[in-house]
């Protein structure tokens, strides 16, 4: 049962930001959302839409990835940031979804979590956005403020992921990232949050409001 406190900050996010679940990162097929969310690493989702629009007519296939060059890809990719492991883990990546999947992006959590590069952050929303899989995204944003809200007293990303999944309804698992990322854009910065312009001050527990 979702408490009537949970469900009131959910309406507000949702009149605020609307409830299309579609992932932020433009892509064509499972593959390229798993590199694309690969290269979202402390990279907005514009930068990377910006990159992956020439990186994927340079690489078309899992096979133009896996032989692509190491030194040229990381060019490729440079304003991405963190681009040298960013690169060796987009070519160690179509190796192995092409050596051990068949070319096929898994479904399964622990397999996309065997591939290079991908963490439960990256399968999730993988899961989420390919498979239809209810999933709950768990990056800095959605740590630090589900904390604020009381959602959560944890600090490990797979145990708030669990309180969060216990908290909120299942259609709003996806939601919840997609609208906590952008309210922390927005409202709800890490240093000096506009407290003044926040909707879910009521529901804050934060002492700087």
């Amino acid at each position: 049962m979702v408490k009537k406190r949970t469900q009131e900050i959910l309406a507000i996010l949702d009149e605020r930001y609307g409830t299309d679940a579609g992932a932020t990162l433009d892509y064509e097929t499972p593959w390229q959302l798993l590199f694309a969310t690969i290269l979202s690493a402390q990279c907005t989702d514009a930068r990377v839409n910006i990159v992956t629009k020439d990186l994927y007519k340079k690489y078309p296939t899992l096979e133009a990835f896996a032989n692509a060059d190491l030194h040229e890809m990381e060019q490729d990719i440079k304003s991405t940031g963190f681009y040298h492991n960013k690169a060796k883990n987009l070519i160690a990546c179509a190796r192995a979804l092409l050596d051990r999947f068949g070319g096929e992006v898994p479904s399964d959590i622990d397999d996309l979590t065997s591939l290079p590069g991908v963490g439960r952050k990256t399968a999730n929303v993988l899961r989420g956005n390919v498979y239809g899989i209810p999933s709950i995204v768990v990056d800095t944003h959605v740590k630090r403020i589900s904390k604020k809200l009381g959602l959560t007293e944890n600090t490990d990303p797979v145990r708030i992921e669990q309180d969060l999944m216990k908290a909120l309804p299942e259609d709003h698992w996806i939601l919840w990232n997609l609208h906590i990322i952008t309210f922390g854009r927005e409202i709800c910065f890490a240093r000096n949050p506009k407290c003044s312009e926040c909707p879910l001050t009521a529901y804050c527990n934060s002492v700087e409001k």
